[in-house]
């Protein structure tokens, strides 16, 4: 079992960052390992809404489609994903934080095909990957790109 939290704080309102951060088509902006998203419903983002993403993880290319399974937003986003070597939920949850937003983004998933070993390396690098990911929302957002 994998289960990763990481946090940041942006000096933006939260319904700006929230807003960002929920779209799928802004992945591949701040994802770093993400290099496509695709939606695969129309209409605005909500439950029921899919998006496929292509990302470089390990040295492979990954293809996964994720479905929101919860969506408030401007508070809170639940995304899960069945198919592939390691089905995962990804969650956003966003607070006011001062005059800025606590962003945080949890992963959490259970390697299927793998070993409990392979999960245990995993956590290490998928909480490096998401500091990273972090970061560069914050640099974009911030700098107004």
């Amino acid at each position: 079992m994998v289960n990763v939290r990481t946090e940041v704080v942006i000096n933006l309102p939260r319904t700006e960052v929230a807003e960002y951060a929920a779209n799928p088509d802004n992945a591949p902006k701040w994802y770093v390992n993400i290099h496509r998203s695709q939606r695969l419903t129309d209409g605005p983002l909500g439950v029921g809404s899919k998006a496929a993403f292509t990302a470089k993880f390990l040295g492979r290319e990954l293809n996964y489609t994720y479905e929101f399974v919860e969506y408030v937003p401007g508070r809170k986003l639940v995304m899960r994903t069945a198919q592939g070597p390691f089905p995962m939920q990804t969650t956003y949850t966003w607070t006011d934080d001062g005059g800025g937003t606590r962003m945080v983004l949890g992963n959490s998933g259970s390697p299927s095909g793998f070993s409990r070993l392979a999960g245990l390396v995993m956590e290490p690098m998928i909480r490096r990957e998401n500091r990273k990911d972090l970061q560069r929302l914050k640099s974009i957002l911030e700098s107004g790109q």
